[in-house]
């Protein structure tokens, strides 16, 4: 049961990577798509959207975990996956495609050696959990306090902490999920649920990686 909850729990989240990696790369490299989202004086309301919307999509579905139903979490998870898409397209806007594509795929090595890490490890990481989700409220903060100070330096740190952080919550919450998966029931509608849950809470593990990757190391254009 463990393993058939694990494989759903990656089969959803890789679903939803490759409609972002796709939604991206159509908004990104076509004009005619980006300019639904930037015109020739900023960002345009659909801009703005897919800027903010992401945060809303994900209280959504955290919040209302118990009140929606499953067909419900799958649609606003797809969803979710397409405007997170069309908010990524911006970074094919700031550097080169072969950057892109380069730390995306250094981003899945090092997800892969975490995710395989955090289900075969005997270690209990729960501790380790509690320390890493404070560190990321820690980066919150001072990412907010950054856009007021403008500090390169501060922002170096920022995101090297970031690339850490998000490295061992992949491992975190890859053994969370396999403990969850040990206790639930194949089949019913809240298993069903979880799954969209845990490949939401990987997902943004990846991308978050992806992304504090991709400052650390990629130069603007």
């Amino acid at each position: 049961m463990t393993r058939t909850f694990i494989a759903s729990v990656f089969s959803w989240m890789s679903a939803a990577l490759a409609i972002t990696a796709v939604t991206a790369y159509l908004f990104g490299t076509d004009e005619t798509y980006i300019r639904y989202l930037v015109s020739e004086t900023g960002l345009t309301g659909l801009g703005y959207f897919v800027m903010f919307a992401p945060i809303g999509f994900v209280l959504l579905m955290s919040f209302g975990f118990q009140r929606l139903s499953q067909t419900m979490m799958t649609f606003l998870f797809l969803i979710y996956s397409v405007i997170m898409g069309m908010s990524l397209s911006f970074i094919f806007l700031i550097y080169a495609q072969s950057q892109i594509y380069l730390t995306f795929a250094v981003t899945a090595g090092m997800f892969g050696l975490m995710a395989l890490a955090g289900y075969t490890t005997k270690t209990d990481l729960t501790k380790l959990g509690s320390i890493l989700f404070m560190a990321l409220i820690g980066i919150i903060i001072a990412s907010v306090v950054n856009i007021f100070l403008k500090s390169g330096g501060f922002d170096y740190i920022i995101t090297f902490i970031g690339v850490i952080v998000f490295t061992g919550l992949t491992a975190y919450d890859v053994q969370k999920l396999k403990r969850i998966g040990e206790g639930v029931e194949y089949g019913t509608e809240a298993t069903a649920k979880l799954s969209i849950m845990g490949a939401l809470n990987l997902y943004l593990d990846f991308i978050n990686l992806f992304l504090m990757l991709l400052r650390l190391f990629g130069n603007r254009k």
